[in-house]
């Protein structure tokens, strides 16, 4: 399962720390304030008041074990931008940053940050949910236990048919549509066959959902 580092606890990086830790995963929340690490201290796995700009503090972290970083640091762009750096040094394998601006960006991609987002207010839930799964493309919540997501069509899948594959009756779900290279197919057909590439549009209650992303 992966495992989770939130460095800067501000209403992003709140909302995508609690959601993963919901969602069972191991996250190690980072803030220099003390009111920010307290709040989310019986949430997350590890909460932890220090500063994401001292090397050594990471490292005695051991930041290096973990699979993804969410750099959510607010206002301070060197700050974020040095996190990022040390972060990436110190071994995590995918980072993910909040950008100010185009030149914030820039400046990101070139240190080596893997994903750079510009955030509104409440999405840190939706981009939570994106980072769990390497196969889902998406994530939409239009109710507050109902989701639509797009999901990569797996090897399991490819081949089959939705018939074949009984999403409905296994997890209840119901695929909205197929995209492939060429169209986008809105309720498709039960014998039509899944090809590799092929995106599925999935709408569920978000228990279902979690179901078929931890099958797929």
């Amino acid at each position: 399962m992966k495992q989770f580092i939130v460095a800067g606890l501000g209403r992003f990086g709140f909302s995508v720390a609690q959601t993963l830790s919901k969602k069972g995963y191991d996250v190690l929340a980072i803030d220099k304030n003390e009111t920010k690490v307290q709040d989310l201290s019986t949430i997350v796995t590890h909460a932890v008041q220090a500063d994401t700009t001292d090397e050594t503090t990471l490292e005695d972290l051991g930041v290096g074990n973990f699979d993804i970083a969410i750099v959510s640091i607010g206002e301070d762009i060197h700050a974020s931008i040095l996190s990022t750096l040390i972060l990436k040094e110190q071994g995590v394998e995918h980072v993910v940053v909040k950008a100010q601006d185009q030149l914030h960006s820039k400046v990101l991609s070139k240190i080596g940050a893997d994903e750079i987002v510009y955030p509104e207010r409440d999405m840190g839930l939706r981009i939570a949910n994106n980072l769990i799964s390497s196969n889902m493309l998406d994530y939409i919540e239009f109710a507050p236990d109902y989701s639509i997501i797009e999901i990569k069509a797996t090897d399991q899948m490819v081949g089959e048919s939705l018939a074949d594959l009984e999403l409905r009756s296994k997890f209840g779900v119901n695929v909205m549509a197929i995209k492939s290279e060429e169209e986008l197919e809105i309720a498709p057909k039960a014998e039509g066959k899944i090809d590799k590439g092929d995106v599925l549009i999935v709408i569920g209650s978000n228990e279902n959902l979690e179901q078929l992303r931890n099958f797929s």
